[in-house]
């Protein structure tokens, strides 16, 4: 797949280089270094990119901006856990964080 045929499948999917890569199990960079011919996608990629094709824009995920990282990833942020690990160890700041939470709706409600 030549550079220019992978613009095209961009606009005809109307997907940005991120949400293709992601979509290709890839990152977004791989996908503008060929683009830009410094690279070449293999033929594993180019089959997946023409099935893509067939499906058009709905085959790939788009990813709102500014969106909230998965729970999954957020569980793997060391922060979380430090920040897990005062509110077991300090009522007084629990007590804090659970008045300062009923303010905000459970997302656990919108499943």
């Amino acid at each position: 797949m030549l550079p220019d045929e992978l613009k095209a499948l961009r606009a005809t999917l109307k997907c940005t280089a991120r949400e293709l890569a992601a979509a290709l199990g890839t990152d977004q960079a791989t996908v503008l270094a060929w683009e830009a011919g410094e690279l070449f996608p293999t033929k594993r990629h180019v089959d997946r990119m023409r099935e893509l094709e067939a499906k058009g824009p709905a085959a790939v995920p788009k990813k709102a901006k500014g969106a909230a990282p998965s729970p999954l990833k957020l569980l793997a942020d060391p922060a979380v856990w430090a920040l897990v690990r005062k509110l077991l160890s300090h009522k007084k700041l629990r007590d804090e964080v659970a008045r300062l939470a009923a303010d905000y709706p459970d997302p656990a409600d919108d499943a």
